[in-house]
């Protein structure tokens, strides 16, 4: 009967050490596995962040197009209140239509849009497209002396550079 007890006794050793081993390879496993979850989730949180931003880009530009269709009516409005004769300027009629002109800058002002300044400034090839050199003396070479056509960037970046005459 001592051998038997021998034998089981050996059996048993024999079962908690191979039990030892799987638990310590359970182990291994589990940290790798939680690891890498980790990793997969800080990944997905990431993804989503960038996601956003993008989206928050797209929205913010989403505009874009249509401004670009309703600046030439602001344009045209400019030009009319530029060419408008003296003794119209104080009509009420056509106050009540320049009127219109305030709005749509009104709305494009709350969209993200400014004008560019160039009259007295130096030209710049990021927001300035020459139309005309012209010689002028009392100016410094690459200044803006007249705006052709206004620009304008929205939050920050270029819409439409501004069309203008530099002195030479």
């Amino acid at each position: 009967m001592e051998e038997k007890e021998k034998k089981g006794e050996t059996k048993k050793e024999l079962n908690i050490e191979e039990l030892k081993k799987k638990l310590e390879e359970c182990e291994k496993l589990k940290s790798e596995y939680l690891a890498g979850w980790q990793r997969a989730r800080a990944d997905l949180l990431n993804y989503k962040k960038d996601e956003i931003e993008r989206i928050d880009e797209l929205i913010k530009y989403a505009d874009v197009g249509i401004i670009l269709k309703i600046l030439p009516i602001l344009d045209n409005f400019e030009i009319a209140e530029k060419n408008l004769p003296e003794n119209l300027k104080n009509d009420k009629n056509i106050k009540g239509i320049l009127q219109i002109k305030t709005q749509l800058q009104d709305f494009f002002k709350n969209q993200g849009l400014e004008e560019i300044k160039t009259v007295g400034e130096r030209f710049d090839p990021n927001l300035h497209e020459i139309v005309e050199e012209v010689e002028k003396k009392d100016c410094q070479p690459g200044t803006v002396i007249e705006e052709i056509q206004k620009g304008y960037k929205i939050n920050g970046r270029l819409l439409r550079p501004a069309k203008v005459k530099v002195s030479k």
